[in-house]
Order: structure tokens, then C-alpha cells, then sequence
């Protein structure tokens, strides 16, 4: 659930997970394992937030501890980006785009901006996307104040997005809002019975095989009668 993330379960329930990263969901498994009374400002800094494969900047500090903590919250994702400025050019390079973001609309919606001149100051958007990765670029007047123009963007395009956390799980056949520690505790109980079952299936096996052996070992000894 943590590292893959979760959108939607079944029968109306819905739910809103964002991926986390791998390396840090293990860490933090291990170190409720070793010390399961650990608090969740321990885990929090094992496991900093979510890790979203596109890429962006997550934003508010504050909100993912309180998303992780209670299961609900909201989280800012910012684009990442560069401005390019010098005597020939300028322009705001874009390498990174909010999770689940389709790029190709992205661009239309910018391009539909500088159509209808919502905004002076954008000469042209492009997508420059290759083998190497991910990059937009839109290109300012000389004059134009990029950081005005971003903030417009960030208001009345996809360049940002807020993502509402609703993290609703089923533990013991009931939907429950989960924090990030009733999640890593399901997880290990789960671990748990696996192992259990795992050893009384493997126990039944050896006692049922044990009881014929026993049998042939009884015969052999009395092999000549």
C-alpha cells in the first residue's frame, strides 16, 4: 500500500494513498520490528514523505506529518524547474511535473494561455521531452518578470497540484483511516501469521512423515522375526 500507493478500493470506498519510497518503508518496518513502542516522530524520520515516481517538490512539512499521523491531509506538489536567462535568451525550464499530471495537457493549457493572451510576457511553450527525460519549455519576453508568470501558471495550470491523502485500508475485513504506524503494525502481523502458518504447515508435515519413519525403524529391528 505504502510503496506502491492506493487510488480507489472497490465497492464505493475511496481512498487516496501516494507511493513512498521503497528503501525508507523497509527502514521503518525493521525499526517498529526492533522497537515496537517506537513513536511516530521516529518512523517520521525514517519515512520523510511520499516519494512520487515524476519526480516535483513536495511542499508543507506540517501537513504530511499530520497526513501520516491521522491518514487525511493535503500536500502542495510544485513542478521543479529552472530560469535560463542571459543576453540571447530567456526562458523557464521545466525538468519535473506534479505526480499523475498528463504532460501533453499541460502543454496544451499553456499554449491555450498564450492563445488567448490571458497573460503578457510568454512567447512560446515547447515540449523538449527525449530519451534523457522530462522538459518543457516556455519562453519569456525579455522584459517579462518570470516570477509573476510562474505564479500564474502555478495558479491556472497543472504546474502545481494539491493531493488530498485519505488513507482508508481494510484491516480485519473493515475499512479503517489508517496512519502510517496502524499500517506498518497491520503489515508485521501480517509477516507474522505468514511465518506461523508457514512453520505449523511445515510442523504437520514432518510429524505426519516422523510417525513413518518410526514405523520403519520398528520393522527393521525386527527384521529377522
Amino acid at each position: 500500500l505504502l510503496v506502491n500507493g492506493a487510488k480507489g478500493i472497490s465497492a464505493g470506498y475511496a481512498t487516496e494513498i501516494p507511493p513512498h519510497n521503497l528503501g525508507e518503508v523497509i527502514d521503518a518496518t525493521i525499526k517498529r520490528i526492533d522497537s515496537p513502542n517506537c513513536r511516530l516522530d521516529t518512523i517520521l524520520d525514517i519515512v520523510k514523505g511520499p516519494d512520487f515516481p515524476t519526480g516535483a517538490i513536495v511542499e508543507g512539512k506540517k501537513e504530511i506529518e499530520e497526513a501520516l499521523t491521522t491518514g487525511r491531509g493535503k500536500v502542495i506538489i510544485r513542478s521543479k524547474y529552472e530560469i535560463i536567462e542571459d543576453k540571447k535568451i530567456k526562458q523557464i525550464l521545466v525538468h519535473e511535473i506534479p505526480f499523475e499530471v498528463n504532460k501533453a495537457m499541460l502543454v496544451k493549457k499553456i499554449s491555450d494561455i498564450i492563445y488567448d493572451k490571458k497573460i503578457d510576457g510568454i512567447v512560446e511553450v515547447r515540449d523538449e521531452s527525449d530519451k534523457d527525460g522530462l522538459q518543457i519549455a516556455i519562453d519569456l519576453k525579455r522584459d517579462a518578470n518570470s516570477k509573476n508568470i510562474l505564479n500564474y501558471l502555478y495558479k491556472n495550470t497543472e504546474l502545481q497540484i494539491s493531493y488530498n491523502y485519505n488513507m482508508i485500508a481494510i484491516v480485519n475485513r473493515r475499512p479503517m483511516q489508517l496512519g502510517l504506524i496502524p499500517i506498518l503494525d497491520a503489515y508485521i502481523e501480517h509477516q507474522k501469521e505468514v511465518v506461523r502458518k508457514r512453520s505449523d504447515f511445515d510442523l504437520a508435515h514432518a510429524k505426519k512423515r516422523y510417525h513413518i519413519v518410526e514405523g520403519l525403524i520398528k520393522a527393521i529391528s525386527i527384521l529377522d522375526e
